[in-house]
């Protein structure tokens, strides 16, 4: 049996949604921690075949003390050269413990909703094809780090996924399950009334359309990321 997958979560009742599914799928177990609520990283990858760390509301340049001990954990992975993969805040992070600026959109729009998206050849060297359009829900974006290779761009926030040895950075949500969706969508009412965030139907019209190639594309990312 493969070591388990390190998966950093920041609400209590986060899970890790399809990436969970997809990675079950191909045999890993998960060692789940959510370090906003008192759980420590450890101080190695040694037991842990990868580690993702998942979205929340907060901002990568909040100075909450788990906020600042998750960024520099990073490091760890990267020091080992072991797959690490950021997803929304966690890409900002990734960004951040770089050296990349996390900032708002100078007009003040925000990516709430589906997003068309451009792969790069790096990226599609990595994946081809990639999804026409992605899930987003955010209004912070991140430049990209030195040394870090694009993998894919966009209109509103330019820099959508990047590289750096063995860590993966996305912007995106491929991990939003349907369920995941409605209750986003339900709770975080407030953020569809910001510039650029899509109305509430056509998060879920849009998902009939786009959804089968954002999982055809993420279990195939998956499987090499993990194997990269």
């Amino acid at each position: 049996m493969p070591q388990p997958i390190l998966i950093i979560l920041h609400q209590e009742r986060s899970t890790a949604g399809r990436v969970g599914h997809a990675l079950k799928q191909i045999g890993y177990q998960f060692d789940m921690r959510r370090p906003r609520f008192g759980d420590p990283l450890p101080t190695t990858m040694r037991e842990h075949a990868g580690a993702i760390i998942f979205g929340g509301p907060m901002s990568a340049n909040d100075e909450d003390d788990f906020i600042r001990r998750e960024i520099d954990w990073i490091s760890v992975p990267i020091e080992e050269d072991k797959p690490f993969l950021g997803i929304c805040l966690g890409a900002q992070m990734c960004a951040r413990v770089l050296g990349g600026r996390i900032f708002n959109h100078p007009e003040g729009q925000a990516e709430i909703g589906y997003y068309p998206i451009r792969p790069t050849a790096a990226g599609l060297a990595v994946v081809d094809p990639w999804p026409e359009r992605v899930y987003q829900w955010h209004r912070e974006g991140f430049d990209l780090p030195a040394g870090a290779e694009l993998l894919a761009e966009g209109d509103m926030f330019e820099v959508q996924a990047f590289r750096y040895k063995r860590a993966y950075a996305l912007q995106f949500h491929p991990d939003v399950t349907y369920a995941m969706m409605y209750r986003w969508t339900t709770r975080g009412h407030d953020r569809l009334e910001m510039p650029g965030a899509r109305p509430r139907a056509t998060h879920f019209a849009d998902r009939a359309v786009y959804d089968y190639s954002v999982r055809a594309w993420l279990g195939v990312f998956l499987e090499r990321w993990i194997g990269s």
